[in-house]
């Protein structure tokens, strides 16, 4: 397994920054949940109601999965030969975390519906400093993910440095600390929409009420 990834199939805490903007994922919309590793947003999407298919090259670690309700499965390796789902496959919302192969990065936008949300969070350039991953290969540029949505999604959030404390208790897929790190949420999102004062941009709640 590569540095990229975190290893074992033990629950896991979810991310932070997942559980801060999933509430901007459609209610009971379909998630995919991108090179899952352990299945922990899997789980904690489908316990808030979401259908979610899970991808990811560790056999083992899905059929953990395969009995959750709502719950699909894919063997895949991402980064291995053709995009493995149909190319009219749509999703309301999208998790990266932990990962980073860069050819995927272009074609997140074009898998979700209007009104999908993309939640991505991975180690940043400069992360050697503090441990693994160190390989540039598996580190995001500065402001790299910005430029994958640029003009095809519209950014509610955007971090790009230092984490100081960790974010999650220890335990498989915990953010060490220091770390760092660059996280996106972003939209794609219909051009306007229809109210009683006119056609006026599209809003979003940056807290869960």
């Amino acid at each position: 397994m590569s540095e990229s990834r975190t290893s074992g199939h033990e629950a896991a805490p979810v991310s932070a920054w997942v559980g801060q903007w999933a509430h901007l994922i459609a209610a009971g919309g379909k998630v995919l949940d991108l090179a899952c590793g352990s299945g922990r947003h899997t789980r904690w999407l489908a316990a808030r109601g979401h259908s979610v298919l899970a991808v990811d090259r560790d056999a083992a670690a899905l059929a953990t999965l395969a009995d959750l309700p709502a719950v699909e499965t894919l063997h895949a390796d991402l980064e291995a030969g053709a995009w493995p789902l149909p190319a009219q496959l749509a999703f309301a919302g999208v998790v990266v975390t932990n990962y980073l192969h860069r050819p995927l990065l272009a074609k997140l936008p074009e898998v979700l519906m209007p009104g999908g949300v993309l939640i991505y969070e991975t180690f940043a350039a400069g992360n050697g400093v503090f441990g693994k991953p160190s390989n540039p290969d598996f580190l995001l540029r500065p402001g790299e993910l910005l430029d994958a949505v640029r003009g095809r999604l519209r950014v509610v959030a955007f971090e790009d440095g230092l984490l100081k404390k960790a974010s999650l208790r220890p335990g498989p897929g915990a953010w060490p600390a220091p770390a760092l790190i660059q996280r996106i949420v972003a939209v794609r999102e219909p051009i306007w929409r229809s109210s009683e004062a006119g056609n006026e941009p599209l809003h979003y709640a940056l807290l869960q009420l």
